[in-house]
């Protein structure tokens, strides 16, 4: 098997000499030139837990790679801090960040002529992206998630990220003082790794693992555990494995595989965004896979998790009962997952996790089936007069699964913001977060601080949320998101008024506006599209070219 068919391209063609004295340049010796190139894309930067160890991991990947026959070429892409872009307009950057960085990938790749891609990755949007890139590529390629933070502790408490969030509510509501305050985001977030619970980062590395692009363990070990450095050489040697079988992504991803990673999904409680990005990766791969597949899915696969948001775990705990394969293991078992899917170890699910020590059901983290926290899973995908085009609910039980009450309606996060704050919002109100979709964001920001704020002024259980924005995977409450069409599009979300009854059922997946047929002609007649708020760069260039929600807000799908 010829390992370099793709670097030989400027390293063995005699009419590119000045490709090859740039490679002699960048340390390249005469039997290097042979040599399968592999890129490693790192999305490492300093200024995110998420992503601050990454280059360090991606340096250590090379280290190993090179003592392979191989030659490992680190090469870097953009990264958003959601944490720390959330609540700003910086937070409109967030989900567009998925696609440059897929476009980033993509474009190195290419240009570079390297042979296999090592996407070394930490924070939400870097593992789709990644993905989205290999299978585009469609060379031998593998994930290494960076792992999750270890959790911070205040009185005895645990604490992750969303537990500095809701802080601010409590504050508001006289729960805690300043001096408190300040000292749970002093403590929320003690060092390297994503967010805690199963937020979105955590939600899409255990997900990938079950899709079949990373190696065994990887999703759930600890960022700063030893075992994460360890697994450099794992790598390498599936890198050369991957290479001498030419298995790409395109041989390992199929729908049974994107079943098996849904339903790990929605037997974890993860996050609403895993719709927006599975949804994404299946265009990438030319597969069909709707929100009517991620409902199918959700129907006949139990919620297993006590986990963050709405529980009390948080991964490292998943990594202490046995990790991700052993929770794979478990629902293999229960014939819940394909385990003749292929993955990058070149083996099968079931292959892979033979040797894995199964669940033992003395822990309060992971649940067996006849114990479920509920008997489908928590993702929901609600039709009605306001999400003809389809909505995402996490539902884990908790908040019951009926919700009617009356619209108080927000043109934008900040005036939402700001509203709660000023104690607009009473028991039973449903609260309307419009013109935040995907085109009218721009961007479809995540509104984990209204939620957050709802959560800490002691509203929780007693007000809903709905939007055309999306959720953070730290959210938890009785929230609908992805509602499609956008208000920026004219969906009906824009025509709801204060005091409109609006109607959640996740018994019967709906979602509707209480007015007569005539009395919404009659709004949508009077509506006038705004205009969109960016007429320029990356964030103008998104609206117009991201398509809905329901679609996975890709950007490479134009009528």
């Amino acid at each position: 098997m010829e390992l370099n068919k793709h670097s030989k391209r400027v390293t063995q063609d005699p009419t590119q000499p000045a490709a090859q004295a740039m490679l002699y340049a960048v340390g390249l010796k005469d039997e290097d030139f042979a040599k399968p190139q592999i890129g490693i894309a790192s999305t490492g930067y300093d200024g995110n837990p998420c992503n601050m160890h990454l280059n360090n991991i991606a340096n250590l990947i090379k280290q190993s790679i090179n003592k392979k026959d191989l030659i490992g070429l680190v090469f870097n892409t953009i990264g958003v801090s959601d944490g720390i872009s959330m609540g700003t307009p910086g937070m409109n950057y967030s989900l567009p960040s998925r696609d440059i960085i897929a476009d980033s990938m993509e474009v190195v790749m290419n240009a570079q002529n390297y042979d296999s891609l090592v996407a070394v990755v930490g924070c939400d949007k870097n593992m789709p992206g990644a993905i989205m890139a290999m299978l585009r590529l469609n060379r031998p390629s593998l994930m290494v998630y960076g792992g999750t933070i270890a959790s911070g502790c205040h009185n005895g408490e645990k604490l992750n990220i969303v537990s500095a969030f809701e802080a601010l509510g409590k504050k508001m509501n006289g729960d805690i003082d300043e001096v408190e305050y300040k000292q749970i985001i002093k403590k929320a977030c003690p060092g390297p790794g994503a967010c805690g619970g199963m937020y979105t980062a955590n939600t899409m590395a255990s997900s990938i693992e079950a899709l079949g692009f990373s190696l065994p363990y990887n999703s759930s070990t600890p960022a700063e555990n030893e075992a994460k450095t360890k697994e450099s050489s794992e790598i390498a040697d599936a890198v050369y494995n991957l290479l001498e079988k030419d298995l790409k992504p395109l041989d390992i991803i199929t729908k049974k595989s994107l079943e098996n990673a849904v339903t790990l999904v929605n037997a974890l409680g993860g996050s609403t965004n895993a719709v927006l990005h599975y949804l994404a990766i299946a265009h990438a791969a030319d597969i069909d896979f709707t929100l009517d597949d991620f409902q199918r899915i959700s129907d006949k696969t139990p919620l297993l998790a006590d986990l963050k948001p709405s529980g009390e775990y948080l991964m490292e705990d998943v990594h202490d009962i046995g990790g991700t394969p052993a929770v794979m293991k478990y629902l293999l078992s229960q014939g819940l997952l394909h385990g003749d899917c292929m993955t990058v170890t070149g083996k099968t699910i079931a292959d892979n996790l033979e040797s894995v020590k199964g669940l033992e059901f003395e822990q309060k983290v992971i649940f067996p089936t006849e114990k479920a926290l509920k008997e489908s899973g928590n993702l929901q995908i609600l039709y009605g007069n306001l999400a003809q085009g389809g909505s995402v609910a996490k539902i884990s039980g908790k908040e019951g699964f009926i919700f009617e009450g009356k619209a108080k309606t927000y043109d934008s996060e900040q005036e939402a913001n700001d509203g709660i704050s000023k104690g607009d919002i009473e028991k039973g109100d449903i609260v309307v977060i419009r013109y935040v979709g995907p085109s009218g964001g721009p961007g479809m920001p995540e509104m984990l601080k209204p939620t957050s704020m709802i959560m800490g002024v002691g509203l929780g259980k007693t007000v809903a949320l709905i939007t055309d924005g999306r959720f953070s995977g730290g959210t938890h409450g009785f929230v609908v998101g992805h509602i499609t069409p956008e208000a920026q599009k004219g969906g009906n979300i824009a025509l709801v008024q204060d005091g409109d009854i609006i109607k959640i059922d996740a018994v019967t997946n709906t979602i509707n506006l209480l007015i007569s047929d005539s009395e919404m002609e009659n709004r949508k007649a009077m509506w006038v599209a705004p205009k969109l708020k960016q007429t320029k760069g990356i964030l103008y260039k998104y609206a117009k070219m991201v398509a809905t929600a329901s679609e996975g807000c890709v950007t490479d799908k134009f009528e």
